[in-house]
């Protein structure tokens, strides 16, 4: 007879997860150095809710009362479609559905599962909307690593993975933490076009494509426009060269991840012309809306020829 914890590793692959692990709720003593570190240097850039609820991250029973476990998940999200050549490059995290809607409809059947199976259990589910630590309880969960990048890569899967977690407050049968594997390999730092990873699993956000193009608001400075290497939100280069990418990402097989065929066959020149109404039309439902009209243009008009 299946334990509680097999109950929830099977119903969250048959709604399509990915990779399931289960970790023990713990302090974080080291992380918090390591978050302190990475904060005091700055790093952090424009994004100032990363200094917001400290204590939130690490103690999780401060989101969740009485947290005793933390149930860590993966969705794929990988996809060999692309767009035309020479076109500007949406990342593949945004050629559908916003991952958001698509997750968080999943967690919450996770948890009506779980309170289902076992009476008086309770809890949240999260997807990179508060202030959880997710690759420290993805590692310690063990579904991946982090790797160089800064990235959580699943063995023999890679690390084109959203995550997510369910934070629950019974206790459960704990998996081991996952080990680096990523040897001696520096593909991801010296592929990085503007230097942002600064050294091994340290990333400084400030320099980062995907920052510069996403989370900042500002100009983007001039000495990283000739580094955007055509990417105008988001930035796959790290990724596409990890050899556990290279050799085992697979095509996901969400519906809602699907790329608009309007997406894909847009051209440079219909990108110029991209109008606002064009523009709510195409990324109604995308994660694209986040940088708004006015920041994707901005993205666009940065290329250098």
């Amino acid at each position: 007879m299946l334990g509680l914890a097999e109950k929830i590793k099977t119903e969250a692959y048959r709604l399509g997860f990915s990779a399931c692990g289960i970790a023990k709720v713990m302090p974080l003593e080291n992380e918090s150095e390591n978050l302190s570190k990475w904060l005091s240097s700055e790093y952090n850039g424009e994004m100032k809710y990363m200094e917001n609820h400290f204590d939130m991250r690490l103690n999780p029973a401060l989101l969740v009362e009485g947290a005793k476990s933390v149930i860590s998940l993966a969705y794929n999200y990988y996809s060999s479609r692309k767009q035309i050549d020479g076109a500007p490059v949406i990342s593949k995290y945004a050629y559908g559905t916003d991952y958001h809607i698509v997750i968080r409809e999943k967690l919450n059947r996770l948890l009506d599962f779980v309170r289902q199976e076992q009476k008086g259990a309770d809890g949240r589910g999260f997807v990179d909307s508060a202030p959880v630590l997710e690759k420290f309880w993805a590692q310690q969960s063990g579904i991946g690593w982090r790797g160089k990048n800064s990235s959580i890569i699943i063995k023999g899967k890679g690390s084109f993975y959203f995550l997510a977690e369910l934070i629950l407050n019974v206790e459960l049968e704990y998996d081991n933490p996952e080990t680096g594997k990523c040897g001696a390999c520096v593909r991801c730092i010296e592929s990085c076009p503007t230097g942002a990873i600064v050294e091994p699993y340290v990333v400084d956000a400030r320099r980062c494509i995907a920052y510069l193009t996403i989370e900042s608001k500002d100009e983007i400075p001039e000495p990283f426009k000739e580094k955007l290497a055509g990417r105008i939100f988001g930035c796959d280069i790290c990724q596409d060269v990890c050899p556990w990418n290279i050799r085992y990402a697979s095509e996901n097989k969400e519906p809602m991840f699907e790329p608009s065929p309007d997406l894909l066959s847009k051209s440079k020149n219909d990108w110029n012309n991209l109008n606002e109404d064009e523009f709510q039309t195409l990324f109604r439902k995308s994660a694209v809306k986040r940088t708004k009209y006015s920041g994707l243009k901005r993205n666009i008009k940065s290329q250098k020829p």
